[in-house]
């Protein structure tokens, strides 16, 4: 049954789309066959109003229909433009997370339940609701420290929200299984893959204790940054669905006439944003992967205060020297040693050419030095990069996948606040002073110690490892004389997950011709 309830979801959630335009905003003239014929008829199935408006109003209409997980399905395809393509993450990106507010009482409900305390020994005031996104929504309130009220901004989990993803994002296994089971030209993207990312995201969002982790791990790294802060967390009045953090009075970063009014230096503001997310993400490895201009405030005295941490990335010491020497070998038109670069990561496979592997790169880096350097977007030398890299079979890395998605929204923020912004002379410092650090004699160094730090730790290990060999090596004799066996238990899981996975798809095909004749026979 939860099969034949996630086809219906699924159909469901295609005929919307069809209804609101979204599937006739494909270039039809790209397709051919069967998919031509389909996208022909969804065209006669569109609402006449929808063709009048643009891609991205079609989105937003649909996914307003369909319910706060789309919302969430939205963003997080819009981090992967390795999926869905570039124009598609752009105009999912300008989807608006806005829902309707929920009643205060429900809110009032869910923090007493996550804290075990009376809303009123939490809080001397609880107002309403300031804002309302499809996981969440934000009341103003005042807490008591010292003896003190101070306002503080609480976060409160959307009530039943954990159980109506759950239903959707069966619907959401069920399409990826179907479209790696029917099309084969998209098995290389992973869609199973994607989706269980998906899960976890969202799995993650909804504890509101690890975004305030989060907050409190970048408030640290952070501490002694000039002009950036995020808001400190009341660990006391956070729990699973509810979080408590610092009132933020600022202006928002979107307002670029009210900042230009205060008084701020926008091109000063541009280049502290820019210079604070490398700096997080080369020194770090750590960022607000979510930074668009509506979660971003500017304090008085010009300081960025960033909220939202629902979606942060992670790059590790190998992924940060690659994008590193990237920059570095684009900047010095080295493109033989960029090559090298992914291939000494293990990002291309060894059966490629390098010297040919150089060569596409540098169709990527000489027309960028013939422009002048204020027009030159490192987000769109990523994209261009991770274009070509798919030529040579370059697995999808959806950490760096995110890093170039959120490095598209932050130079957009930047450039609207300063339409003459130059990028590589704003990134220079940080950059240079990383790869100084991390790329020279400094750098050899530091391998070092973590080289004799590995030895040590592996000389400790070394008993345990040398009977865990032993053992191994009696179980591959074994192996050798009797051949590999399943105990009983285990052959029959398979057995019936492979029953599961043929009855599941089975099902779901049949919920999906009933409906589409429940369709017709309404349409008829």
């Amino acid at each position: 049954m939860s099969a034949l309830g996630a086809g219906f979801r699924l159909v469901r959630a295609g005929w919307v789309l069809v209804r609101e335009g979204v599937v006739v905003a494909i270039p039809g003239d790209q397709l051919s066959g069967l998919p031509k014929f389909g996208w022909r008829v969804a065209r006669l199935l569109t609402k006449r109003r929808a063709l009048r408006h643009g891609r991205t109003d079609r989105l937003a209409q649909a996914v307003a229909r369909l319910g706060p997980s789309y919302v969430k399905l939205g963003q997080f395809l819009a981090t992967r433009p390795d999926v869905v393509g570039n124009d598609i993450a752009v105009d999912l990106a300008m989807l608006q997370d806005k829902m309707q507010t929920f009643p205060k009482e429900a809110a009032v409900a869910e923090i007493e339940a996550s804290l075990g305390r009376p809303i009123d020994d939490l809080y001397v005031n609880f107002g309403e609701a300031v804002a309302a996104a499809s996981i969440a929504q934000v009341h103003v309130a005042e807490a008591a420290y010292a003896g003190l009220a101070r306002q503080v901004a609480v976060k409160v989990i959307r009530p039943g929200v954990r159980r109506r993803f759950q239903h959707d994002l069966e619907s959401y296994f069920l399409a990826a299984r179907l479209q790696e089971k029917y099309v084969p030209s998209t098995r290389r993207l992973r869609p199973v893959q994607v989706t269980e990312t998906l899960a976890q995201t969202t799995k993650v969002e909804m504890d509101l204790r690890l975004e305030g982790a989060a907050l409190s791990e970048i408030g640290e790294n952070t501490r002694d940054d000039p002009g950036f802060r995020v808001p400190s967390v009341d660990w006391e009045r956070t729990g699973r669905d509810v979080l408590t953090m610092e009132w933020i009075d600022g202006i928002k970063m979107n307002d670029v006439a009210a900042l230009a009014a205060a008084g701020h230096d926008l091109k000063a503001i541009a280049a502290n944003l820019i210079q604070s997310f490398l700096r997080h993400t080369l020194r770090d490895g750590f960022f607000h992967a979510d930074m668009h201009p509506g979660n971003m405030f500017v304090e008085a005295d010009g300081t960025i205060v960033a909220v939202d941490l629902g979606i942060a990335g992670r790059l590790g010491k190998k992924e940060r020297r690659f994008l590193a020497e990237i920059l570095y070998g684009f900047i010095t038109r080295d493109y033989m040693r960029v090559a090298e670069v992914h291939f000494e990561a293990g990002y291309v496979p060894h059966k490629h050419d390098v010297a040919a592997f150089a060569q596409a790169i540098r169709a990527i880096g000489e027309p960028i030095h013939g422009q002048p350097a204020e027009t030159i977007s490192m987000a769109r030398l990523l994209t261009l990069l991770f274009e070509v890299t798919e030529i040579f079979d370059m697995e999808t890395r959806p950490e760096l996948v995110l890093l170039q998605k959120t490095m598209v929204v932050v130079e957009g923020v930047a450039r609207t606040l300063d339409p003459a912004f130059n990028m590589w002379k704003t990134a220079e410092p940080v950059v240079g002073g990383w790869i100084r650090g991390n790329l020279g004699p400094r750098a050899v160094l530091t391998d070092m110690r973590d080289g004799v730090g590995a030895l040590v730790s592996l000389a400790r290990q070394a008993p345990d490892l040398a009977q865990r060999t032993e053992r191994l090596s009696r179980e591959i004799d074994t192996m050798a004389e009797r051949g590999l066996r399943f105990d009983e238990a285990t052959a029959r899981a398979i057995g019936k997950a492979e029953a599961r996975y043929s009855r599941s798809g089975r099902v779901a095909l049949w919920a999906i011709a009933l409906a589409l004749i429940y369709i017709a026979w309404k349409l008829s």
